[in-house]
């Protein structure tokens, strides 16, 4: 749906506005036994949302897979929720409810937001220094409220005529920096066991934070270098952390533009990209990286001495970092670095070509040690996703590489938790 996609016969885009796609979308990803639906969230309106792009706004993540969960019986569902703007005990109930209503499908992608405090008061945005400590807490803060009122609380005996042990529940009584919460939460826990977490965060900072908690990383890599090092990165902090490097998943978003043909996919990916001008580019550069290279030739090559400062305040640090390191090793020319998906996208894994080509794509970051799965982001059309789900998948699971058929109900088993 991105640039000029939209506006093809084969987009689909009048469905935007109803609970239906996005059902529709859900059953055919739990026909391919797809491990989990995920949503991103966004809580502030940017530019870019507006005009010519395709986007039908941010409804609330929870609320659509709510609904989805009644629509669905085994494929998990990943919601996003802000650590930053939001109240610990809410969140732990909302998504506790949404366990117990996908009956264990539920998941959670934790992000400390990167926009959007001045829709919820006058202070300015947190550093990320601040924004990954408050996380730290908030994530204890919820965790705690899901343990203080664990499964085994509920008796329901008929005969002494207790139905829940109370010696079982209990506050939480935290009192930390940021949050003060008594507990205990007003739901028990799943039968499942506890809400699998996942998290994004590539910066120092945020791999620190990611490789604590998370059971899989939404991870940004641009290019198979980047994705070896990030995820041998990750599993040796886990391990620091006195984790089992084998408990995270790392898994980047793959946005792929696949086609019959070479050529008709990357008309494509070129439609996806064609309302992003130069001046676009360059204003998009700007605020990833804090660099300006306006008053440059698209040949001219860009390297390290003329990077700003590392800890001048950026839109997103991850994306920045990404990109610093790819100029500093590769001296690219400004053409190319206005390529860049951290530029013209979100720093995601692009992949361009037939069914064959995207397949060999996939298969070459899992066996150098990069991947070990990936986020499905259709690109292009219809025809693209239909592509995916018909052709693609099946030859995963040909290989070997993927299941035929769920081996369990829900998203701890999918994820072999």
């Amino acid at each position: 749906m991105k640039g000029d996609g939209w506006r093809r016969p084969g987009s689909g885009v009048e469905k935007m506005d109803s609970i239906d796609y996005y059902i529709e979308l859900a059953k055919t990803a739990e026909k391919a036994k797809l491990d989990f639906l995920f949503k991103a969230d966004y809580l502030y309106v940017s530019p870019q949302m507006l005009g010519d792009s395709a986007n039908f706004g941010s409804p609330d993540p929870t609320m659509i897979f709510a609904a989805i969960a009644r629509e669905t019986e085994r494929i998990g569902l990943v919601t996003t929720v802000s650590t930053t703007f939001n109240p610990p005990y809410v969140v732990a109930r909302q998504l506790q409810s949404l366990h117990w209503l996908s009956n264990g499908r539920a998941g959670w992608n934790i992000v400390t937001s990167i926009e959007g405090a001045e829709n919820f008061s006058d202070s300015p945005m947190p550093s990320p220094q601040e924004r990954y400590a408050k996380a730290m807490e908030f994530t204890d803060v919820v965790r705690k409220l899901w343990e203080s009122f664990p499964q085994e609380a509920i008796v329901m005996d008929r005969e002494s005529g207790i139905f829940s042990d109370k010696d079982k529940i209990s506050p939480i009584h935290h009192s930390g920096e940021f949050f003060s919460v008594q507990g205990p939460l007003t739901l028990p826990a799943h039968k499942s066991g506890s809400i699998p977490l996942f998290q994004a965060g590539a910066s120092d900072t945020g791999r620190n934070f990611a490789s604590s908690v998370a059971d899989a990383i939404f991870a940004a890599m641009p290019d198979l270098e980047s994705g070896v090092e990030l995820r041998n990165d990750l599993r040796r902090r886990a391990r620091e952390h006195g984790r089992n490097p084998n408990a995270i998943r790392v898994l980047p978003g793959l946005y792929f533009f696949l086609g019959e043909t070479r050529e008709e996919a990357e008309e494509l990916h070129e439609a996806a990209h064609a309302n992003l001008s130069m001046e676009r580019r360059l204003a998009s550069l700007k605020s990833v990286l804090g660099l300006d290279l306006s008053g440059f030739t698209s040949e001219h090559r860009v390297t390290a001495e003329m990077l700003p400062d590392p800890d001048q305040p950026v839109r997103s640090r991850t994306h920045a970092e990404l990109l610093r390191r790819y100029i500093t090793n590769r001296q690219p020319t400004v053409e190319e670095v206005l390529a860049r998906p951290e530029v013209v996208g979100s720093a995601h894994w692009v992949s361009v070509g037939t069914v064959e080509e995207v397949l060999n794509d996939i298969i070459e970051r899992f066996e150098a040690g990069a991947i070990d799965g990936f986020i499905a982001l259709p690109g292009g059309s219809e025809k693209s996703m239909e592509l995916f789900f018909e052709k693609l998948m099946p030859q995963l699971v040909e290989k070997g590489l993927f299941r035929s058929e769920y081996a369990g109900s829900t998203l701890r088993a999918h994820l072999g938790i």
